[in-house]
């Protein structure tokens, strides 16, 4: 029986960082309001010269060259952003070709801030059926181009970045089923509650709307995400959630239970990343050897158009 596992990830961020010190003179602000309502420090913006495509090949070169594969070998780009500028050639064919690919399917996926979840279960689905045997994953934003810089509310949360995963089978007999069955879903009536409209487009959010939504209604989604793999919060080596704010991660987190999980803090450094967060965050765990290879870890992303998806995979 063939499974799917993640045979490497990898990150890439911007070299410049925004400080709350400097958002001090930009907006009517203060360090010590964005940490107490948000939990950020730092974000990393990109440069006018490092589109989104950019970004994704970077984090996606880094994932390959981490599960010794070429490029080349690749038949599948999935690339979950919801930021970048032009429409054709897409961010996933642009990525293909950076990185010399020969012939892979090239897909774009805009779920926002539960893109990089819903495009890891694509990849999933496609190695599963056959479609595919080799894919790359990546959740890759600039929200910095579209944040409106004079809205204190949405502009000191917003950061640039890049996470990717590479997915490869395996038979489940031999541990190599790594990746989990999705549980995915969305709340549409509710889905203006986070927002990048407009021309140019501006990223705006009902804050307090996705509060409420986020702390009460996803913990028990997040449970079932585990029964769905057959595991217990207790049993989880890791929690990644969307890194949206250090006020949603924690109460979240604490309601699911998952009492020996490391709770991936990201968007303390990172702020929020949207489509990046989750694999951005997962790579800094395991480049830093917080888990271990084998590990169960529920990755659970949430946000715009008030969707949400997760698995529960093992640490590559």
């Amino acid at each position: 029986m063939i499974g799917t596992r993640i045979a490497a990830v990898g990150h890439y961020q911007p070299a410049r960082v925004l400080t709350n010190e400097e958002l001090e003179e930009m907006v009517d602000t203060s360090d010590a309001w964005i940490r107490s309502r948000v939990g950020i420090r730092t974000r990393r913006i990109a440069g006018p010269d490092e589109p989104v495509d950019e970004l994704a090949a970077h984090a996606a070169a880094k994932a390959l060259a981490s599960a010794g594969i070429e490029s080349a070998a690749v038949d599948l780009v999935v690339v979950a952003t919801s930021t970048a500028i032009d429409r054709s050639p897409n961010t996933a064919a642009r990525l293909a070709a950076r990185l010399g690919m020969v012939s892979p399917a090239t897909l774009d996926l805009n779920v926002v801030c539960a893109g990089f979840t819903h495009a890891l279960a694509t990849a999933d689905h496609a190695v599963r059926a056959g479609a595919a045997e080799r894919a790359v994953v990546v959740g890759a934003d600039k929200m910095s181009q579209v944040a409106d810089w004079t809205d204190r509310g949405t502009c000191v949360l917003v950061g640039d970045g890049a996470g990717a995963a590479v997915v490869t089978a395996g038979h489940a007999e031999s541990g190599g089923a790594g990746i989990g069955p999705v549980l995915w879903g969305s709340v549409p009536g509710l889905g203006h509650a986070v927002r990048i409209e407009g021309t140019p487009p501006r990223f705006a959010q009902e804050g307090q709307s996705v509060y409420r939504w986020a702390t009460t209604t996803l913990p028990p989604i997040a449970r079932k995400v585990c029964e769905r793999a057959g595991t217990t919060p207790e049993e989880l080596a890791a929690v990644v959630l969307h890194q949206a704010n250090l006020r949603i991660i924690e109460p979240v987190a604490a309601k699911l239970g998952a009492v020996n999980a490391v709770v991936a803090k990201d968007v303390v450094e990172s702020g929020n990343t949207s489509a990046a967060s989750i694999p951005l965050a997962l790579s800094k765990l395991v480049e830093r050897g917080e888990i271990s290879t084998g590990d169960p870890v529920l990755l659970f992303g949430f946000g715009g158009n008030l969707s949400y998806a997760g698995q529960v995979v093992r640490c590559p």
